[in-house]
């Protein structure tokens, strides 16, 4: 296993920061040992002790009262007055303390509207000193709080939001939890900029003295020996705070939770989905109408053609009415989120990072204990249930999410891309889980996916999506057997995907091959795109291996019996089938994937020969396309050439 430690470098300049700091604490520490005088019969040292105590600790209060929702909002907001709040934010940190006192004066000094009111005295009172430590702490909660929130994944806000948890909600249990860490270390840093300024107190409030003022009049007219005191209080105070923010709650304090007894959930009642959608975000434009007569759909399309978007719209997380959405004639398009009851399985997952596997399956608002643990013990997560997410492998935490989306009794269940971040053999795993789970309880679900398997295992019915458009709709076995375009060929699956021209009457040519072809639509010489299943390609040996190049004298032509020589440029055995890659006569490359008879030999609907002797690289084959396997379409830019 790989060290994690950091080099001998880092660990270098590391220490000589670390040095520097600990060393004059250190020399402090020694001074004070050996001193005769500290300065702690003072009278005045602990009244100021008491101030700056106070003051900084109202004033922090102050801060994460106002500065955690003003952190969330700009973290959430794009615009230009969120920029221009943010800029202004940070400014106090740039002024030197004796400037921010000054601004504040400005603002409720004894001659200002605000000051008149309290009849002056506002300066040179607690208030002034709170006042004063507020206004110089807050920045630094408003920015670790803010990097926090805007790095934190708001899908797992989403997930909420479909869990039945409103905007206020999902801030409290959410986005505040979440944020945690961050949140404790900027009020440790808000508290500790608080009880140790100087510059703004002296302004703003003189009197009554707060510990750094005191510690200043001392060695002004004491010297550094009265010093002491004041300095070894402040180091303390500072040392419990840090202890305080950082400490986590005790495990005895924690909430124990009992299981009750599973109790099976009932039979969902099958809910197919009835989509208008007409939706902006930014420049990209979505447009999808359908109505579905199963309740198992999946929407298939590459990266960036609008599939997630579509599963949010259905979901309601683009706000309520942005889409016309219903659930076997219920309309749910006015309903916000929270209230339309669908379970949503995101991206990533979607855990709340600060619950366990128990509590993620009962978040839901009307998720039963019961219910929640008769899940946990179905989708095999039972003895996890103390877990946390990173306690987790990458299966465990989705069916944690399933789990979490499955006990609140769903109308639909919304997958997005449910299975792309897993391992190949726990990816199947749970397809076949979640297949036995559709039929067991009659789930009703949406399957976002850009994987053609995955549609037609998940699904009964498809929509073809492409740059926010609907290139296909209908039953999966009909779309896939008959896709409308090249550009549904490729998305379903289909690895031939080709251009090439018609010669009619029932001819196409690719290249310099011809296969047999229905193109009675076309013209002679019209250039067509043409698609045909790797498994609709037969391919058999023709001599021994031979050499040659795509244009020697390995190439044979039989068109007229509609078998095409060619040169096997790759052969892949994946031991259930193989795989042939074939050049043909001009160049065009075909693929075919066959699977091997019981004598080791290759087997097609009309012939079976001996593999692996003649099918090697480089050998002489002949490859041969049946009438009514070719697909054909006008041509489409973008499709590789034939030719």
């Amino acid at each position: 296993m790989k060290s994690t430690r950091p080099s001998g470098a880092l660990s270098w300049l590391g220490g000589l920061l670390a040095v520097y700091l600990v060393v004059p604490m250190a020399a402090f520490a020694w001074r004070l040992v050996t001193s005769n005088r500290r300065g702690f019969t003072s009278p005045s040292l602990w009244p100021a002790l008491r101030t700056s105590v106070e003051a900084a600790t109202v004033a922090t209060a102050i801060v994460a009262v106002v500065g955690i929702p003003l952190a969330f909002v700009l973290a959430r907001s794009r615009g230009r007055l969120a920029r221009v709040v943010g800029a202004a934010v940070v400014l106090p940190l740039a002024l030197p303390p004796v400037m921010a006192g000054i601004l504040l004066v400005y603002l409720f000094g004894p001659y200002t509207t605000i000051g008149r009111l309290f009849d002056g005295r506002l300066v040179s009172s607690l208030a002034g000193i709170i006042a004063a430590q507020v206004f110089v702490s807050a920045p630094f909660l408003v920015v670790a709080a803010r990097s926090a929130f805007a790095a934190a994944d708001t899908s797992v806000e989403d997930l909420a939001a479909t869990l039945g948890h409103g905007p206020i909600a999902r801030f409290w249990k959410v986005s505040l939890p979440v944020a945690g860490p961050a949140i404790r270390a900027g009020l440790l840093l808000a508290w500790l900029r608080a009880i140790g300024e100087y510059g703004a107190n002296v302004v703003v409030a003189y009197h009554p003295f707060t510990i750094p003022v005191y510690t200043y009049v001392q060695f002004s007219g004491a010297g550094i020996p009265d010093t002491q005191a004041p300095t070894v209080l402040v180091l303390v105070a500072a040392g419990v705070a840090t202890a305080l923010f950082s400490a986590r709650r005790p495990a005895f304090l924690r909430r124990r939770v009992e299981d009750p007894e599973p109790v099976a959930p009932g039979r969902s009642t099958p809910a197919a989905v009835d989509l208008d959608l007409d939706v902006e975000v930014g420049s990209f434009a979505l447009r999808v109408a359908y109505k579905s007569a199963s309740h198992r759909l999946a929407i298939l399309g590459p990266s960036g053609s609008g599939k997630s978007l579509t599963l949010k719209s259905i979901a309601g997380l683009l706000g309520a009415g942005s889409a016309r959405v219903r659930f076997s004639g219920l309309d749910v398009t006015d309903q916000p989120a929270e209230r339309r009851g669908v379970g949503y399985v995101p991206q990533g997952h979607g855990l709340v990072p600060t619950l366990t596997v128990r509590d993620q399956a009962r978040f839901g608002v009307a998720a039963r204990a019961d219910v929640a643990a008769w899940w946990v013990q179905r989708l095999g997560l039972a003895g996890l249930e103390d877990r946390y997410p990173h306690q987790l492998s990458g299966g465990q935490r989705q069916r944690v999410s399933f789990a979490a989306a499955l006990s609140s009794g769903p109308r639909v269940v919304l997958l997005d891309e449910p299975f792309s971040a897993l391992d190949t053999p726990v990816r199947n795993q749970l397809r076949r889980e979640l297949r036995k789970l559709q039929r067991e309880n009659d789930l009703s679900t949406v399957l976002v996916t850009h994987d053609p398997a995955e549609a037609a295992i998940l699904a009964d019915e498809v929509i073809v999506l492409e740059a926010g458009r609907v290139l296909q709709a209908g039953a999966v076995g009909e779309v896939f057997r008959y896709p409308a375009s090249a550009e549904v060929a490729r998305l379903v699956g289909v690895e031939n995907v080709l251009e090439g021209v018609a010669s009619p009457p029932g001819t196409l040519i690719a290249g310099d091959a011809a296969f047999p072809a229905d193109v009675s639509g076309f013209a002679p010489g019209d250039r067509v795109s043409w698609a045909v299943r790797p498994e609709d390609v037969e391919v058999y040996p023709v001599g021994t291996a031979v050499g040659g190049s795509a244009t020697g004298p390995a190439f044979t032509a039989s068109a007229a019996g509609r078998t095409q020589t060619g040169l096997i440029v790759d052969v892949t055995d994946f031991a259930v089938n193989r795989q042939v890659l074939v050049r043909l006569e001009g160049g065009v490359e075909i693929l075919s994937r066959h699977s091997p008879a019981a004598s080791g030999g290759v087997s097609h609907s009309t012939m079976s020969f001996e593999y692996p002797y003649q099918m090697v690289d480089g050998g002489r084959c002949e490859v041969r396309i049946a009438p009514g396997k070719i697909r054909v379409w006008p041509s489409t830019p973008g499709v590789p050439p034939s030719e």
